[in-house]
């Protein structure tokens, strides 16, 4: 048992530490030694409290050897993105100016996560600042993804991405600003969810309040139900945030097999972009899982708001605000091209802003429209397989030139400019063995809903008894 332990969903774990079947020390025994076993090929993890872990997984033995009550996640061990604080261990954002940052205290995320017993086993790689689709830094490296170690995971959470897929941990931590969650997710096989804005308390970065309404904290896992565990302890109000929402009131692993019946389905294969033939032929399969479980399924052919261009200018000015006297001081240690991209925001003006608010509204309407006719949105999650590494992004698809380099993501970002939950679910592989993804979104704040869809479409078509060897 012990050796297929990193293959078992969180769910399934708690519940064998409920029991007493599992002791908390040995599960985080042997997620060390997974750590261990793997890191050198995938880099999912930058720092580690081993140490740390196996003291309050052995109090917490003696807790459930004592009938005390313990939390939903009891043992359970936690991987960290590394733009999130964790108590005592570096949150160095990928970057090199702040490999010394140590938090004082955890998110409240991660706050509500220990709260709930789960056990914080180490800080997961991003890009620097989360600011590219795949996982690459200065600091610590490539991120690899374990379906193919040439490839990438995806970004910005992508040390998260390949730590779940790898089975290295059962839970890690991700956020979203423009698809950070659901990149990595159908890049590796997993399920990502992006809830809607404001469901789980944002934190104040580097001292500042973001005005930005457009990132999300929210789970990586194997399965929908660790996704929705995961969700029931993080999510409520908080006064950090003022723009948490309050608890929504219900259980979301409570309502998870509710699904209504014959709910009306828009499925939109493109939004008038290049999609590679293999990932839309795996997409189209998924989408039937809808039709054969007798929903009416739609397929949409309209032109879709263009929303690139609107959704980087929106971005930038916040990072620029937030980083200017640390790129003032410390350039030269900075990414090039993150720190060049960064300083570009300086030529934005209220008139540019003001614009893209404009594309902005016009997505918006487009979507109240769809969702004045159905119930559910579905679209490929990416129009690629996973490329190299170290990247750079594809620049064309099969065979034909994209428009700009937010093709590459055109149905993730969108839904971060308009608030709506949307997650990736596996949709297949291409002809490489490379997961690819079906993205479900709901009307906003019907996360909900969003999870019963992606229950259900993985009671249909399970992928939990299929990940890569390491």
């Amino acid at each position: 048992m012990a050796s297929e332990l990193h293959r078992k969903p969180a769910h399934e774990l708690a519940a064998m530490i409920r029991r007493r079947e599992l002791k908390p020390s040995d599960l985080i025994e042997h997620t060390i030694a997974r750590i261990e076993a793997t890191n050198p090929r995938l880099n999912a993890f930058v720092a580690l409290r081993a140490e740390a872990a196996i003291d309050e997984a052995r109090r917490l033995d003696e807790r459930i050897a004592h009938r005390e009550e313990v939390g939903p996640l009891a043992g359970l061990p936690l991987g960290v993105k590394d733009l999130e604080d964790a108590a005592g261990l570096p949150t160095t954002f990928g970057s090199v100016p702040f490999k010394n940052n140590i938090a004082r205290a955890d998110s409240v995320e991660v706050a509500r996560l220990k709260a709930a017993g789960a056990i914080v086993i180490g800080k997961t790689n991003a890009p620097e600042f989360g600011y590219t689709g795949f996982t690459k830094n200065l600091l610590f490296g490539t991120t690899r993804n374990p379906w193919n170690l040439e490839r990438t995971p995806g970004g910005s959470s992508g040390g998260s991405a390949a730590a779940i897929a790898g089975c290295v941990v059962p839970l890690a931590t991700g956020s979203d600003g423009g698809g950070s969650i659901r990149i990595p997710a159908c890049y590796t096989g997993c399920f990502g969810l992006k809830p809607s804005f404001g469901r789980i308390p944002n934190d104040a970065m580097l001292g500042m309040t973001r005005w930005d309404d457009t990132a999300v904290l929210g789970p990586l896992a194997r399965t929908v139900r660790d996704a929705a565990m995961y969700l029931d302890v993080a999510m409520g109000y908080h006064a950090a945030d003022p723009d948490s929402l309050p608890h929504p009131g219900i259980s979301y692993q409570a309502v998870l097999d509710r699904l209504p019946k014959k709910l009306r389905i828009a499925f939109h294969p493109d939004f008038g972009h290049i999609v590679q033939r293999e990932v839309s032929r795996e997409v189209e399969k998924a989408v039937g899982a809808f039709r054969d479980m007798g929903h009416e399924v739609v397929v949409l052919e309209e032109k879709v708001p263009e929303t690139g261009q609107a959704w980087m200018r929106i971005g930038a000015g916040q990072s620029l605000a937030m980083l200017h006297e640390y790129l003032d001081k410390h350039r030269e240690q900075f990414g090039r091209s993150f720190a060049s991209g960064t300083e570009a925001a300086s030529r934005i003006t209220w008139r540019h802003y003001g614009d893209a608010y404009r594309r902005r509204f016009e997505f918006n309407e487009w979507v109240r429209g769809v969702f004045e006719r159905f119930d559910l949105l579905l679209t490929p999650t990416l129009p690629t397989e996973a490329f190299a590494a170290g990247g750079p992004p594809p620049r064309e698809i099969d065979g034909k030139p994209l428009a700009d380099l937010m093709a590459a993501l055109v149905f993730t970002y969108p839904f971060n400019l308009s608030g709506h939950p949307a997650a990736s679910v596996r949709a297949g592989f291409t002809d490489s063995g490379l997961p690819c993804g079906l993205q479900i979104v709901a009307e906003r704040h019907r996360d909900d809903l969003v999870l019963q869809a992606a229950y259900a479409y993985e009671q249909a078509r399970p992928w939990n008894d299929k990940w890569p060897e390491l």
